[in-house]
């Protein structure tokens, strides 16, 4: 199948094949159809199956063929969960609508809030924005959406698991009428929070299910070393990054403090790497990628920030230095290679402290792990044993104390008599002898 077989216009046909994209992934084939007759969609693919143009073909389409129903409101908002997704489906955007009068805005946070109300100003067509600073802007009335006519939500569930609900809902209240149409993206569609919030939001939606999240990416060939400790792992991060042919590598780490001091030690090794996190300004991020994406780095060591979102083909090695808390953040996170039909390579670095996030991520996707090992740094630690179980000994019952009544009532029980008799005289339990009476002598008188 190609795109002309999907019911897409000329100027759009024209475009892909400028872009050099033929043929649709099977997102695109399976989605754009249904969002084209303006029905709802409710959809879930593993990452970097192409789901960006799966909405945004949709939404270019509304606008060539389809008038606005206000001119002042944006016609189509794309909702992402970070800053740096949203600058990527910003980019693409903007390939896709050169040369229309069809303007977009980029509404993140970490920007400049009155600058962005400049942009707003202007009445864009399109508006990629993070859910927080968006529901902002119409707490400000930067923006109305009375005219929306497409809401987007794409990585809704990574949406939820930031805490974005509540700005979600407003945003949805903002633009509840009847002919908006929307479509949701979400890495699966067993998170019981994404069901609900589609119950909501959704009007009977087209469901759509390619691959499942846990599926086996055929491009990615996925190996596992064991460590004993962390000096232990700086050693292999140091043979993996002598031994192995690389365009470019991202490592992740689980707390910023590890992605500065790792950035430290391979700058020291003349590796150029740089460090990028979430405590960072927006321009600092953005810069950071923009020299990335430009191969001015070789490395780029980041935290699950940049897990996803980024789509960069040279990207040729994942090294997890620290395993995922979450289990489906591995998928998300060694998704960062192998795109665009390209192979990659994913590491996992697995000591004590990961066993058990190793072992969720093993549950995860379903299949038995086998551990690599690099000669000379071969490890003392296979693995945590799983607790042993004991069995419980059976608790003796102790005799259970009489109750105050029955004591009371035992106490007032008296013994019985002793009623024996001796000669006709009753001697009981103290012998009664009885005395002798004397004799009463006659008086004078008597």
């Amino acid at each position: 199948m190609h795109f002309k077989d999907l019911g897409l216009d000329q100027r759009l046909l024209k475009k892909l094949h400028h872009l050099a994209f033929d043929k649709p992934t099977e997102i695109q084939r399976t989605a754009i159809p249904v969002a084209i007759l303006g029905k709802d969609v409710l959809a879930s693919s593993k990452t970097g199956s192409g789901k960006t143009l799966a909405f945004l073909l949709p939404a270019m389409q509304r606008m060539y063929r389809s008038k606005p129903f206000s001119k002042r409101d944006p016609r189509v908002v794309v909702l992402t969960p970070t800053r740096e997704l949203a600058k990527q489906v910003f980019a693409q955007l903007r390939t896709l609508n050169a040369g229309t009068p069809y303007d977009g805005a980029l509404i993140v946070g970490g920007e400049n809030f009155n600058d962005q109300v400049k942009e707003l100003r202007k009445d864009p067509m399109f508006v990629v924005a993070t859910p927080g600073r968006l529901a902002d802007h119409l707490e400000h009335r930067s923006t109305f959406l009375d005219g929306l006519e497409m809401l987007i939500l794409d990585e809704a569930d990574r949406m939820l698991d930031l805490g974005f609900e509540a700005q979600l809902r407003r945003i949805h209240e903002a633009a509840s009428h009847r002919r908006r149409q929307t479509m949701m993206f979400s890495a699966t569609l067993d998170h019981t929070d994404v069901l609900d919030i589609a119950s909501d939001m959704l009007n009977a939606p087209k469901r759509i299910s390619i691959g499942h999240g846990a599926e086996e990416h055929t491009d990615i060939t996925q190996r596992f070393l064991l460590c004993d400790h962390l000096d232990h792992k700086q050693a292999l991060l140091d043979k993996l990054l002598e031994t192995e042919s690389y365009n470019q590598v991202i490592i992740f780490t689980a707390t910023r403090e590890d992605t500065e001091r790792l950035t430290t030690m391979l700058n020291e090794r003349k590796l150029k790497a740089v460090a990028l996190s979430g405590n960072m300004t927006q321009t600092q991020r953005n810069s950071i990628m923009s020299q990335f994406e430009r191969d001015c780095h070789k490395i780029l060591v980041t935290t699950d920030v940049a897990s996803r979102g980024l789509d960069i083909d040279r990207v040729s090695h994942v090294i997890n230095f620290d395993m995922p808390k979450h289990a489906e953040e591995y998928v998300h996170r060694i998704g960062r290679t192998g795109r665009a039909g390209n192979k990659g390579d994913a590491i996992s670095l697995v000591g004590p402290k990961d066993w058990r996030s190793f072992k969720n991520v093993e549950a995860f996707l379903q299949q038995s792990i086998t551990f690599s090992v690099i000669e000379g740094l071969e490890g003392k630690f296979k693995g945590l044993k799983p607790a042993p179980k004991y069995k419980k000994k059976p608790v003796k019952k102790k005799p259970t104390a009489k109750p105050a009544a029955q004591k009371q009532a035992a106490a007032k029980v008296t013994k019985q008599r002793d009623k024996r008799f001796y000669n006709n005289v009753a001697v009981g339990e103290n012998v009664f002898m009885p005395k002798k009476r004397k004799p009463v002598e006659p008086s004078a008188e008597d």
